[in-house]
């Protein structure tokens, strides 16, 4: 059984998780740019200050600091299954994407020096670029706040024959 996750108001937060599809995802490029997309998603709908974003291979870390108002659940719960939605819909699966409940530990005053800011800058650049072969899709927060939410997806010609499916 997992441990009660520790949480506090104003805080900076060390957080890791793991990809569970057993490949390095964050290896290609694509996977890359989709991840910009969702943080910035998250960013606008849950603000945070996050410094040292890294991918390497499988690992997703980060320092965070959710702002008054926001917990750190609902920022990792949007952002792992706004990215595993589309990862699915790109690739054509189903499944879990992540592994485990991803990591976190409060910190003692600030991130170590060495822990630049996150470039948003760089990741908004990065979230602009097409992904060659995704799925179009169609996200608007108004419909994740309704109750019977339906999300349309408007797939490649690759994919045209296959209608999209609500979800609630």
């Amino acid at each position: 059984m997992n441990k009660p996750r520790k949480l506090q108001q104003n805080v900076w937060y060390k957080v890791g998780t793991e990809v569970n599809i057993g490949e390095p995802l964050f290896q290609l490029s694509w996977a890359k740019v989709l991840l910009h997309r969702v943080l910035r998603e998250t960013k606008a709908r849950y603000g945070f200050e996050m410094r040292c974003l890294r991918l390497e291979g499988a690992w997703l870390t980060f320092y965070i600091k959710p702002e008054d108002g926001f917990m750190l659940p609902l920022i990792m719960q949007l952002l792992k299954q706004t990215f595993s939605l589309r990862f699915n819909i790109i690739v054509g699966r189903k499944g879990h994407v992540w592994g485990e409940r991803y990591e976190s530990e409060i910190l003692d005053g600030e991130p170590p020096e060495d822990a630049e800011e996150a470039d948003w800058t760089a990741i908004d650049k990065s979230a602009s670029t097409p992904i060659p072969g995704a799925a179009a899709y169609i996200l608007s927060w108004d419909s994740l706040r309704s109750p019977g939410m339906t999300i349309t997806a408007r797939f490649s010609a690759q994919n045209a024959a296959k209608p999209a499916s609500p979800s609630g």
